[in-house]
């Protein structure tokens, strides 16, 4: 997964505390996404999308890696 999440809470002087706080999560989970470990659910995404007034899409994006890594974590659990 791919993430415009940090340019945006930047260009918001935005700390990541400061976001988890408005959309209700802890400041790892925030970190976590923008590192691209997490794969949010619809709704934290929409209430991300929502605090930046953008979509979904300009925030996250995913590849045909990201599915064969999600597929094989499947597998394996």
């Amino acid at each position: 997964m791919r993430t415009s999440l940090k340019l945006h809470r930047l260009e918001r002087d935005m700390k990541q505390s400061d976001l988890a706080d408005l959309v209700n999560v802890r400041r790892e989970t925030i970190g976590r996404l923008e590192q691209g470990l997490y794969c949010p659910s619809l709704r934290l995404a929409m209430d991300i999308a929502k605090v930046f007034d953008t979509t979904v899409e300009e925030l996250f994006s995913f590849d045909d890696e990201d599915d064969a890594t999600t597929a094989a974590a499947g597998k394996a659990a």
